[in-house]
């Protein structure tokens, strides 16, 4: 791909992605992030990641990891920071992001070159901006030409606050100072932050500089249509991470909110997206994001995954829930996963399908006296002498040797592939019964039956 260059400056593109560290990620910041990066990539310019933390009350360690561990699962790293000293661990080499909290001297240098030029003032221990009392006409890259006048309270009093009483920096002036600072090109943000660009545009003007392009994204809305808050199902991206979505579908779907293709494409791989995203293809109505659409979209991307992804993924989701695979042999590991591919849409349903496969024992969903009374006991054991003298392990043989014992009974086969399943797994439903006795081998199996019949 060649990068595009700013064809009226000649500068290359410069975004940004700065949230505040609340300690939660909502799926709006996260697309927002995912337009900045992909028009950074579409472009060959670069993506930066600034961390708004003036707010000295809110900001811990942890809420920034929320970010940080965020955008590093969604695969949209950032271009450059400071160097953080780190040497080792998943982040090595890695620069850190930008911080607010870093740069005090820099709003301090702004606000009196401001002072000094009467284009703002102190009143009650606060330092005022001298707002325009003209309409800003902001032409935008998606929502298109806006002419903001004052409102009716502004015009009461139309001069905003940069630094309160207290010494903190308000939001639209450190946001301003990064941007001019940083030479962002291009402010890529919700629609919701139209509102606040006239005091922007205002502020870069006062520094003797034309702002950054503006292209104010649509809003992300619930199925309903109402507005998604932070409390609505699904609106932090650590859900997505917990529930074992496939960071590929989700960021897929991401793009698809706001973004389309031609042809009414639907999954598309990364590097197509960003062969083909540009902002004058932005949506301008708000998009509606549909759960059962991204659920379905990520059990696509496990369907075609690649082996060695899938089972990358497979292997995380066990490990959340506290299994080991490294004690196994690989091929054992892969065989086992090998069984749950067609299986689930979810990675956290590998925990249903594969679990017993690293466990020393089974746990049994229910009580195993009822589950295995005498008359189901007394099939296991000869299902078990069977078991033990069969000349091999494989599935096709397994599945002979059963049918030969089911004959041999005079039962119905489901009266006895349901209580070996259920000896083996300890639940009623997984992958195909042969090819999981397979991946067990005669010695699990035949320990798990042994265990059921001393029951």
């Amino acid at each position: 791909m060649v990068p595009v260059l700013i064809e009226a400056t000649g500068m290359k593109v410069r975004v940004r992605f700065a949230p505040s560290p609340t300690g939660f990620l909502h799926i709006g910041g996260a697309r927002t992030a995912l337009f900045n990066w992909l028009y950074a990539r579409h472009t060959g310019g670069t993506f930066i990641l600034r961390i708004e933390d003036t707010d000295a009350a809110r900001n811990t360690q942890e809420a920034v990891d929320v970010i940080l561990d965020g955008l590093r699962w969604l695969g949209l790293h950032w271009d450059e920071g400071p160097l953080t000293g780190e040497a080792t661990g998943p982040c090595k080499g890695e620069r850190g992001p930008y911080f607010q909290s870093q740069r005090r001297e820099n709003y301090q240098r702004r606000v009196e070159a401001l002072l000094a030029r009467d284009l703002a003032y102190e009143h009650d221990g606060a330092i005022r901006f001298r707002m325009t009392r003209e309409p800003i006409m902001i032409p935008d890259l998606v929502v298109g030409n806006v002419t903001r006048e004052l409102t009716d309270r502004e015009k009461l009093e139309p001069d905003f606050i940069l630094i309160r009483s207290d010494g903190q920096p308000v939001f639209h002036f450190v946001n301003v100072v990064d941007d001019l600072d940083m030479g962002i090109t291009h402010v890529i943000r919700g629609e919701d932050h139209l509102s606040n660009t006239a005091k922007h545009v205002a502020l870069f003007r006062a520094f003797g500089v034309e702002p950054p392009k503006y292209a104010h994204i649509p809003l992300i809305l619930n199925i309903d249509g109402t507005k998604m808050s932070k409390r609505d199902k699904g609106a932090s991206l650590t859900t997505y991470v917990e529930e074992g979505y496939a960071p590929e579908a989700v960021v897929n779907y991401l793009c698809l909110l706001g973004w389309s293709p031609k042809q009414n494409r639907e999954k598309l791989p990364i590097r197509e997206v960003i062969e083909l995203f540009d902002l004058p293809q932005i949506l301008r109505h708000n998009a509606r994001f549909d759960i059962n659409k991204l659920h379905w979209l990520n059990g696509e991307y496990v369907r075609e995954m690649d082996r060695d992804r899938y089972y990358e993924l497979a292997v995380h989701a066990l490990a959340r829930i506290g299994i080991d695979t490294n004690k196994f042999p690989l091929d054992y590991i892969k065989a086992a996963l090998d069984t749950c591919k067609e299986k689930i849409k979810l990675f956290s349903e590998v925990k249903i399908f594969a679990d017993f496969y690293f466990k020393d024992a089974v746990d049994f969903e229910t009580d195993p006296a009822t589950e295995f009374p005498p008359e189901v006991r007394s099939r296991l054991a000869r299902l078990r002498e069977a078991f033990a003298a069969s000349p091999a392990f494989d599935a096709a043989t397994l599945e002979k040797t059963l049918k030969a014992v089911v004959v041999e009974l005079g039962i119905k086969s489901g009266l006895l592939v349901h209580p070996v399943r259920m000896a083996a797994t300890g639940r009623p439903v997984g992958p195909g019964l042969y090819q999981l006795l397979e991946v067990l081998g005669r010695d699990r199996v035949l320990a798990r039956l042994d265990r059921v019949l001393k029951i």
